[in-house]
């Protein structure tokens, strides 16, 4: 069954090419954890600068049972998250290193 996915534009018109971006990720999750229940992304643009760039802000929440993974990817002074694309990259390899360890810490658990 297909996971639950919600995409949240904020500051910024929605796209489609980056929503359906996201919900290719969003299915990756389930092979590391098929205990996922849904996944919600807010995409934002919280500064518009100039001199600066555009850069964004996602914010990763998946549901297991019991938990709740929440990452938050915000835009650093490198210019990394210039591109909507790499920043919502970053933001589910994080949630996905989160979604390892809990998976992992539960089957640990329910052996001992």
């Amino acid at each position: 069954m297909p996971i639950p996915v919600t995409v949240n534009f904020r500051d910024m018109f929605p796209s489609p090419s980056v929503d359906a971006f996201v919900r290719r990720w969003a299915t990756r999750l389930e092979r590391v954890d098929p205990r996922v229940q849904r996944c919600e992304v807010t995409i934002d643009q919280p500064h518009r600068h100039h001199e600066r760039g555009n850069r964004f802000r996602v914010h990763v929440l998946i549901s297991v049972p019991g938990k709740e993974i929440a990452v938050t990817q915000d835009p650093g002074e490198d210019g990394a998250h210039d591109d909507v694309r790499v920043a919502v990259r970053d933001s589910f390899r994080a949630a996905r290193r989160q979604l390892e360890e809990n998976a992992r810490r539960s089957r640990t658990h329910r052996a001992a």
